[in-house]
Formats: structure tokens, C-alpha cells, sequence
């Protein structure tokens, strides 16, 4: 069950890297570029370039895997502003699909099996038509019930988009509700819970850092990628709303399927400027000072992260501070006492170097 929602899990466990903000206590102003993720039994932590992955192995000690944050696009591209938003989610998807492989990849070894290359590749195909179906297929198919019913008009008109945007909210905060009762997905989100509390710690200027002082933070964040997901979702719909019916009036194909093709692609396309407007509207509402103007835009997705979201353990908490600390590294400017833990290069074969204990 949890390898067939990997695909999912990435964006509604991560959080975005923040920009930079004055650390208390501090004389100088930091980039505080740390962003986050929840693996099963553990936590990614990107600092720029950096990539950390700390697992809690099955006899209970913890590994942290090192190595680079790796991009398909210029960084350039991935730091400009209204274009940055669709590189980093695919950014995000991709080095998050492989953080939540080699911690279940770490899980199942730990269990005497095997995970082949086959089967990870057939999980994500099958994960991805789950998604259509859910989200694209099955709520355009329900609206099209909807007309028929006269609740909901046809495809030219606002009422179609309209229920479609709706069916496809209900849908997702449905399918949210349904995983968080899988066992494994559950420990997911309190890991995605660990990781929000030891980042919070970090930028409120906590020294030193330790699990006790973490648990004090709230286990919700505002630049959550459950947020961003809503976002994306919310501005979808109004620009789907718009759009489409826009579209069909300077040119509707006579056939029906030509129709629905024509609109699913058009919907595709959509998705670089909403993804990069909701990557915009996260960044903006986790600055905003106004406490009237950050609550509007805050609080859907930290009331929609209270799904995503578990109270984490102490044992849970020591492995995110030992993912932040590896993240940092050297630049961390509070001190962040871990558990002891074994540090291993990420690419290194599981059969090969055995890594070297850090205290």
C-alpha cells in the first residue's frame, strides 16, 4: 500500500525552502534555505544543493545518507521569480520519489527482501493512473452526471468547471482522509510532523536544538507542500473556470472526443503558470507581517495540514534534527545536538562502505 501512493507522497510531506529572514540573536542576516520531507521511517532535508536523508533502521539505529539535491533545470531558472514554481515541483517530485525509495528500499532490506528496479518502475505507472483516475477522469465523468441531472451545465459554460473544480477538492480532501488510516502512511505524517517542528525550531533561533526544544513548535507550517498542493488545486480551478470556457467559444472541435482532448490538453499546458503561481502565493503568504492578510492566506493550508500532520515522538524528532544537521552541515548557526547516527554517501551500494559513526 505505501509503495502505491509514493508518488503522491512527496508534495503532501515536503516543505519549500525559505527565503531569508533575520535569525534571533543573530548580528547578520542568513538565508535560511532548508526545506524538508517525510520518508518512511525518517526525513529528507534539502539545504541548496544539499541533500540529507535520515532513516531509523530496523534494530534502532539511525543512517544518515549525504549527497547532492539534484535538478533537471538551470539554477537560473529554479531561483526566477512566476517561473520558478513548475521546475521546482518537478525538482521536487523527482528527488523525493528517490528519498521515499531508498528509505523503503532501507525498510524492506531490513525485512529480507528485495525491491527490484521493475517493480519501483510498474508502482509508479500504476500510481500515476491513479491519479488520473481519481482526479481527472472520475471527477469530469461525475460532472458529466451532474449535466445530465441539470445540476451542472455543459462544457462551454461556468457551471461545468465550476462542480469539475469542486468534485475534484472533495476528491482530494477524501483521499487525504482515507490514507491517513494506513499504518505506514500515518507514520509518514508524523515524520512530516517531526520534520515541520525541528525546521520551526531552526528558524526561530532555538540554541541549542534539541528534540525537547522542537516538540515545543507547532507540528504545522506554512510553506507545507500540502499548502501548495491546495493552491494549486484552488487556482486550477479558477483558472480552469475562466479559461476553458474561453477557449470552446473561439473554437469548438465537433467531435466529442476531439472535445475532451482538446481540453485535457489544454489543462496540461495550465499547469506551468499554476504551478508557478501557487509557488509564488506559498512564498508570499509565509511573509506576510499583516496579521489580518497572513491569516486569510495561511490558515486553509495549515487547517487542511492537520490531516497531513501527526504529533511526533522523541525517537521521530532525533532523527529529523540529525537530517537538519547533516543538511546544514557547516553552516549551521545554532548548535544541534543529535543522537548518535552513521553517516553514508548516498550513492554508496548498501554492501559497500559502512559509513562512519558521528556522535
Amino acid at each position: 500500500m505505501f509503495l502505491s501512493l509514493r508518488v503522491f507522497l512527496p508534495l503532501l510531506t515536503a516543505s519549500a525552502p525559505s527565503s531569508s529572514a533575520n535569525r534571533e540573536g543573530g548580528a547578520e542576516e542568513e538565508s535560511l534555505a532548508v526545506g524538508g520531507q517525510a520518508v518512511m521511517e525518517g526525513i529528507m532535508m534539502r539545504n541548496g544543493a544539499h541533500l540529507a536523508l535520515a532513516v531509523r533502521k530496523a534494530d534502532g539505529g539511525i543512517v544518515a545518507l549525504v549527497g547532492p539535491w539534484r535538478s533537471c533545470f538551470r539554477a537560473s531558472l529554479t531561483q526566477k521569480r512566476w517561473l520558478r514554481g513548475f521546475p521546482v515541483l518537478v525538482d521536487t517530485l523527482i528527488n523525493g520519489i528517490k528519498a521515499l525509495n531508498k528509505s523503503a528500499e532501507l525498510a524492506a532490506k531490513a525485512e529480507g527482501q528485495d525491491i527490484k528496479g521493475w517493480q519501483l518502475v510498474l508502482t509508479l505507472l500504476a500510481a500515476v493512473g491513479l491519479a488520473l483516475l481519481l482526479f481527472v477522469v472520475v471527477p469530469h465523468l461525475l460532472t458529466i452526471g451532474l449535466g445530465w441531472l441539470s445540476i451542472a451545465g455543459d462544457m462551454e459554460g461556468l457551471s461545468f468547471h465550476l462542480w469539475d473544480g469542486l468534485l475534484k477538492f472533495l476528491m482530494f480532501i477524501g483521499y487525504i482522509a482515507a490514507i491517513s488510516f494506513v499504518p505506514d502512511i500515518s507514520r509518514v505524517f508524523e515524520y512530516h510532523g517531526a520534520e515541520h517542528k525541528v525546521i520551526s525550531a531552526y528558524e526561530k533561533g532555538e540554541d541549542p536544538i534539541t528534540p525537547g526544544a522542537a516538540a515545543r513548535y507547532s507540528r504545522l507550517h506554512p510553506r507545507c507542500g500540502t499548502t501548495f498542493l491546495l493552491f494549486v488545486l484552488g487556482i486550477s480551478i479558477l483558472l480552469h473556470a475562466l479559461t476553458v470556457p474561453a477557449l470552446l467559444s473561439l473554437w469548438t472541435p465537433e467531435s466529442a472526443l476531439q472535445k475532451h482532448g482538446l481540453i485535457l490538453l489544454f489543462k496540461l499546458m495550465l499547469m506551468l503558470p499554476v504551478s508557478a503561481l501557487a509557488y509564488e502565493a506559498i512564498r508570499a503568504g509565509a511573509q506576510v507581517q499583516n496579521p489580518v492578510a497572513g491569516f486569510l492566506m495561511r490558515s486553509p493550508g495549515l487547517v487542511l495540514q492537520l490531516l497531513t500532520t501527526r504529533e511526533p515522538d522523541y525517537r521521530e524528532l532525533e532523527v529529523a534534527l540529525v537530517a537538519l544537521r547533516e543538511a546544514l552541515g557547516d553552516e549551521a548557526a545554532a548548535r544541534i545536538e543529535t543522537a548518535p547516527y552513521e553517516r553514508r554517501n548516498l550513492g554508496a551500494k548498501e554492501n559497500g562502505d559502512s559509513g562512519v559513526e558521528v556522535v
